[in-house]
């Protein structure tokens, strides 16, 4: 599977570098050729007879026939020319070794006054074959530390090209990675690539977050990291792929409209899904599957646009977990189907109206494959790591006023970490201020245990399949990590493990308390986040897995670093600033749930789902519906300033949780509001870290939640139920879906008025109130 450079890969690579060299090659060949006449292999009469019989019989495929009258002399000499050339190579490797090749090569270079080392440092790698930029860098290494500082110049300039021909030609990636990354590494990468082209954005970020982490000192001396094993599908081999199953006829979806893309989309999923590689491509598949037996696998998209700063394109292409348990054919029919898979998402409709969006539609954007065994270890008949989430440098909503921004915070669960960065259904991750890791949101044990999390996703073996189950159907007493990742619930409160639990499984709560108190995961997590933070120079994130492991009765920590890329942030210019005299029939809601810091200037318009309408809807696919009239609705708002207002959680895969929108569907909206308890739904619960959560922070999308049964809130009834419906001025809406769905003009509520969101982190509070049109100045407390 891996390629490592041998004497004669490098002795080739001088060869190489020699045909840059007209001169130098030809003076070579000459005294290739002498050698062969010299040893008897060939006399000089028969070698000049073979090239003109060579030369002739080339004539004659092109229809020539006549090798003076119909060929003019120069053309026919440098056909004798190359033939020769061609003829000495093949001659002297039928019969000779490398190592006179080696002499030959140091006698003729010598005479020049040059050697091979001379040679390669005088290669231009911004035009030299890859191969030998690689073998430039390592002859360069290779010097006496007193000469090498002479060509250190050479080694950054080498390093670069490498990294823009491997990894990523984004610039502000390039100039943090020069200066992490060695030769070694880069060989690395190359051995673990399969086909041409970059290996793309996501695994980018990933092995430069584990070369900072694995050479920066500001980490503790006993911090474990793992490296995953990982290799990379390059992103070339996607218009191969698309070249052979004739599918470049969906290129033009970018330019359609929505409603095109998402009926097309299934149609493209199915011809991708029926494509087949090219014969080498699906061979260095099958020898990796073959290097790495039975271990599961995870396969993620690493596009060229992917994990870069201010485009993190969170959860827009697909990742497939394959549990690789079958037999070799039906293992390596899995993977293909999977990267046919990955391939089909950059079609997408999200991801398209997301590029859209973020004025990336014109891009070529070549889909690069990140293929990385799964971490964790067997359970049973599953497969899970303890520990899986994702962790922010910077905490954007802080859930108490002590949790400090810069410390950063954790969304974790256990097993796959797929239900920490997805906004899944009925389910709660647990929230780690990483200032604070034990100061819960709530600290009502039944709150708790109400938001613990209740499902867990794992790889059965058994059934060779991925699968979403009931923590209690997969988490029993012999766990070994249990005391680090459960506690037992006892008449209201919850008590730690200290022995192997022989109770009811029942009674066990995924709280991660002890893996709180017992062990660094806390402090490393911000040495971690602060030090990628300093070096990417901007605040990060990343996701991750983590083991626990009992040693002479002290917990061993290890964190394995999966993805790491700049965080999504709102644009915050200045403090927000409320007026001083607000008067309360201005107010149109008010919130102190989990606020962001902002202001939000002149909206005049607000969507409203109405809770009972949306709750009235009796099946998924009306609900399904109204999210796609919501995303129309979207589109015909694109040039006015409005933001959006309904029951439970926009975005949830749970249409009974909230309306199910995509990103595709609210991505021109300014905010996002959330409305809970009163029968409006769940209380809310902070979608912070889910990709869902990163599509609104890099759009500068405020989310909101308004929680009506907490003291202090506000929602102005008469404003959304009373106030005229805008709806059909705009768009046409089914009958059945007419309660569901209102479009609110602000100044039909109050003529010559807009509505203005001033939300204060400091303060904890989020306030929307009507402001008249000539006013534009706020007055701060």
């Amino acid at each position: 599977m891996a390629f490592t450079p041998t004497h004669t890969d490098r002795l080739i690579n001088v060869v190489l570098a020699l045909a840059q060299y007209p001169i130098l090659s030809g003076r070579i060949r000459q005294q290739m050729r002498r050698e062969l006449f010299s040893r008897g292999i060939i006399q000089p009469a028969d070698f000049e007879n073979e090239v003109r019989r060579l030369a002739i019989l080339s004539q004659e495929r092109e229809g020539l026939r006549n090798p003076v009258g119909e060929e003019p002399a120069e053309v026919w000499e440098t056909r004798m020319s190359r033939i020769r050339d061609h003829l000495t190579d093949l001659r002297f490797s039928q019969h000779l070794t490398l190592e006179v090749l080696e002499n030959i090569i140091s006698e003729v270079l010598s005479e020049r006054g040059i050697d091979m080392v001379g040679l390669m440092l005088s290669l231009n790698p911004e035009t030299a074959p890859l191969d030998l930029v690689f073998e430039q860098a390592m002859t360069i290494e290779r010097l006496p530390p007193e000469e090498r500082q002479k060509y250190e110049a050479r080694l950054q300039e080498t390093k670069v090209v490498l990294i823009r021909s491997l990894i990523s030609d984004q610039l502000r990636y390039i100039n943090i990675a020069k200066r992490w990354f060695t030769i070694d590494d880069l060989q690395q990468i190359r051995r673990h690539k399969i086909g041409p082209g970059r290996i793309g954005g996501k695994a980018a970020g990933m092995l430069l977050a584990h070369r900072i982490l694995r050479q920066a000192s500001a980490l503790s001396e006993d911090t474990c990291l793992i490296t995953p094993d990982s290799y990379y599908v390059g992103a070339d081999v996607f218009y191969s792929f698309m070249s052979i199953n004739n599918l470049f006829h969906w290129n033009d979806q970018k330019y359609k409209t929505e409603a095109e893309m998402r009926a097309d989309y299934p149609h493209i999923l199915r011809d991708f899904m029926e494509g087949d590689f090219r014969p080498d491509i699906a061979q260095r598949l099958e020898a990796l599957l073959g290097s790495v037996g039975k271990q599961p696998l995870i396969v993620r998209s690493s596009s060229l646009l992917e994990d870069n700063f201010g485009t993190a394109f969170a959860g827009k292409y697909e990742s497939v977990f394959l549990p690789n348990q079958g037999r070799p054919s039906e293992n390596l029919r899995a993977l293909t189907r999977a990267i046919a898979r990955v391939y089909a998402s950059t079609l997408n409709p999200n991801a398209l109206l997301y590029r859209r969006a973020r004025g990336l539609q014109d891009y070529d954007e070549r889909m690069a494959v990140l293929i990385q065994v799964v971490q964790g270890e067997r359970y049973g008949r599953y497969y899970l790591p303890q520990g899986a989430g994702v962790a922010f440098s910077r905490n954007l909503y802080r859930w108490a006023p002590q949790i400090r921004r810069e410390e950063g915070f954790v969304r974790l669960v256990w097993g796959l970490g797929t239900r920490a960065v997805d906004r899944v259904g009925n389910d709660f991750p647990r929230l780690i201020a990483l200032s604070h890791p034990l100061l819960r949101p709530s600290t009502d044990p039944k709150a708790i245990r109400r938001y613990s999390q209740q499902y867990v996703d794992v790889i059965d073996l058994e059934d060779n399949a991925f699968k979403s189950l009931p923590v209690q159907e997969v988490l029993k007493g012999d766990y070994p990590a249990l005391r680090y990742v459960a506690q037992i619930e006892e008449d209201g409160y919850f008590a730690s493990l200290r022995s192997r639990y022989m109770g009811d499984d029942k009674r066990l709560v995924l709280t991660f308390e002890e893996l709180l108190r017992r062990t660094p995961f806390a402090e490393r997590m911000r040495e971690l986040l602060h030090t990628l933070e300093h070096h990417y120079e901007a605040p990060v994130d990343v996701e991750f897995t983590l083991s626990v492991e009992e040693k002479q009765d002290k917990p061993e920590l290890c964190i394995t670093i999966l993805q790491c890329r700049p965080q999504s942030q709102l644009q915050v210019t200045a403090a927000a600033a409320l007026p001083a005299d607000l008067d309360p029939q201005d107010v149109i809601f008010k919130t102190h749930f989990v606020v962001p810091e902002g202001t939000l200037e002149r909206i005049d318009y607000v969507v409203f789902v109405p809770p009972e309408g949306y709750f009235a809807l009796e099946s998924l696919n009306q609900r399904n519906e109204l999210a796609r009239a919501i995303g129309r609705l979207n589109s015909a708002l694109e040039n006015e300033r409005f933001i959006c207002v309904g029951p439970g959680r926009w975005g949830s895969s749970n249409s009974d949780l909230g309306v199910p929108i995509d990103y595709g569907d609210i991505y021109h909206a300014r905010a996002l509001v959330e409305l809970a308890g009163q029968g409006y739904g769940l209380p809310p619960e902070p979608s912070l870290g889910t990709h869902f959560f990163q599509d609104l922070l890099e759009s500068q999308i405020y989310p909101l939640a308004i929680y009506l049964d907490q003291p202090g809130s506000i929602f102005r009834r008469d404003f959304f139920y009373e106030t005229p419906d805008r709806l059909r001025e705009w768009m046409d809406l089914p009958a059945e879906l007419s309660s569901s769905l209102r479009l609110i003009r602000v100044a039909d509520y109050r003529p010559n008025h807009h509505l203005e969101i001033v939300m204060s982190d400091e303060k904890g509070v989020a306030v929307a109130f009507l402001r008249p049109d000539a006013e534009n100045n706020l007055t701060k407390f």
